[in-house]
Order: structure tokens, then C-alpha cells, then sequence
């Protein structure tokens, strides 16, 4: 399944603070149909990401309904990404 979306890249502070875009309510409810066929635990969806130039494989993961897309400091240094900043992203599940 391929999805695309924009959203503002936040901050989460918690024991091992990362940044995160969080996926709209729509495509995080066809994920979540799907996630019995992809998921590899802990309700964990490996996926493949591409934002700007740059491409990468992670996981997405439940969060308040949603799923919260972890981007990389790699990333963010590599596409001049900062805290706030709408993002498109284009992302499959593997």
C-alpha cells in the first residue's frame, strides 16, 4: 500500500527524544486494517519512506488512534528539516 500526506515535523521529548510526523486520521485507519499482515510486533509497521531526495526504511507505531512516522536526524539534516516544518512524504508499507 503507498500513502502521501503532509504534516508538521514535532518533537517528542519523552525517554529517547526523536522527531515525528504524524499520519492523518484516514490513511492511519486503512494502516490500521492492515497492520495484522505487516506489522512485526508491539504493533510496529515497517515501512519505506521517501521525503524530498531522500529515501529510508523504519517503522511506524500507534499513537492517541494515529501513527506517528519517526524521522531521522540524517533526514532532517539532509532535506533542512526543523521542528514545525510541513513535510510531504510519500511512504509504503513493506
Amino acid at each position: 500500500m503507498d500513502f502521501e500526506f503532509s504534516g508538521n515535523l514535532w518533537y517528542w521529548k519523552g525517554p529517547a527524544p526523536h522527531y515525528f510526523l504524524t499520519v492523518p486520521a484516514e490513511q492511519s485507519l486503512d494502516i490500521k486494517v492492515a497492520s495484522r499482515l505487516v506489522t512485526y510486533g508491539w504493533g510496529m509497521i515497517p515501512v519505506q519512506v521517501q521525503i524530498g531526495k531522500t529515501t529510508w526504511t523504519t517503522s511506524l507505531f500507534a499513537k492517541d488512534g494515529l501513527y506517528a512516522l519517526p524521522v531521522r536526524a540524517n533526514v532532517r539534516k539532509a532535506e533542512g528539516l526543523e521542528e514545525g516544518d510541513e513535510i510531504s512524504v510519500k511512504f509504503k508499507l513493506q
